[in-house]
């Protein structure tokens, strides 16, 4: 058996690995089905977490099979097709904790039905399965932003998070959305799930398209454009700056991304927008629903899955999830 690791900054590594015995309140789930994120990408460019040097155990977005079930655990049983709610877990599974879900028999610490183990709906196969936990931040995102039909919202970055959040949007019948990225690849992603634009935002002039698509309005004496909400899922330190500069009266910003350093940004022109500026991190509560839509959306998550790779081809995996031409880079054991 096997788990993959970080050592080091960009040192990661498929160690040997035994697993720890099931104790009488845990679960072992045979993977099937892992997604690599964009978190782990981070993870390992600093050298683990929560600090630089930490031994860390990679994977969250797991999806399987149970194949072990301890004595006190209730409500679930061996052969469960399952998906793994890593917030739900002790350690946070592959998010500083012992355990990660790159391996072949991942152990659930503590599991409870409903909670860090949910039941994957009959007819959806372990790759869209394994899709709730990004398409789970995804919708914390737009519930952050609090938007509703006949809004205007645009989304910054379309990777798997953004589009996600275009999934969610669109699927609340937000048709006025405007999906940002620099890679033609993403942007026809984003096309292919129904907005109302794609656009590099380096090759238009973002204000005057947005003004064209999504309308002006005066605000205290200067002009913004109509979009209502903002979300930014890509991290670029230039996005809040432009967004200021351009927003209506009381439009709303949520950073969704990971931002390493300080930015500055133009404090004083808010107060002429009154605009607000939130963030939002994980999914407190969304995976349930998350996985209750799942048979209705099962084929636009499906194709928002862009390169699916053996386990033992891992660390290729980790390559191509790092281009911006990829989406979701799915990590498959059949031999499992």
């Amino acid at each position: 058996m096997e788990l993959l690791r970080i050592h080091g900054s960009g040192d990661v590594r498929l160690d040997a690995y035994e697993r720890p015995p099931t104790g009488p309140n845990d679960v072992v789930v045979r993977m099937k089905s892992v997604g690599i994120c964009g978190s782990d990408l981070s993870y390992i460019k600093i050298g683990g977490i929560p600090t630089p040097g930490t031994l860390t155990a990679l994977g969250h977005e797991g999806a399987g099979e149970v194949m072990e079930v301890g004595p006190s655990v209730e409500g679930i049983a061996v052969g469960d097709a399952v998906v793994v709610n890593p917030m739900m877990t002790p350690g946070n599974i592959g998010s500083g904790g012992p355990e990660g879900a790159f391996t072949q028999e991942l152990l659930v610490r503590e599991a409870r039905l409903g909670e860090s183990i949910l039941p994957i709906p009959e007819g959806i196969d372990f790759d869209v399965a394994a899709m709730c936990e990004p398409l789970a931040v995804a919708m914390h995102g737009v519930n952050r932003a609090e938007v509703k039909p006949g809004d205007k919202v645009v989304v910054f970055g379309c990777g798997p998070i953004g589009l996600g959040m275009v999934l969610w949007l669109i699927d609340r019948g937000i048709t006025d959305v405007v999906a940002l990225d620099l890679a033609e690849e993403r942007l026809e992603r984003a096309r292919a799930l129904g907005v109302q634009a794609a656009l590099d935002p380096t090759k238009v002039d973002l204000r005057a398209e947005l003004a064209r698509l999504h309308g002006e309005v005066p605000s205290y004496g200067r002009v913004g454009v109509g979009t209502d909400a903002y979300i930014d899922a890509a991290g670029a330190p230039n996005i809040l700056t432009e967004v200021i500069m351009m927003a209506k009266l009381h439009a709303r910003l949520v950073i969704t991304a990971a931002y390493m350093k300080p930015i500055e940004f133009p404090a004083g022109r808010m107060l002429t927008s009154e605009m607000t500026i939130t963030t939002a991190v994980g999914y407190p509560t969304e995976m349930p629903e998350v996985i209750a839509a799942m048979p209705r959306l099962k084929d636009k998550i499906a194709g928002m899955i862009s390169h699916k790779l053996p386990f033992s081809e891992v660390m290729k995996g980790l390559e191509i999830a790092a281009m911006p031409q990829s989406a979701k880079v799915m990590i498959g054991f059949e031999e499992n």
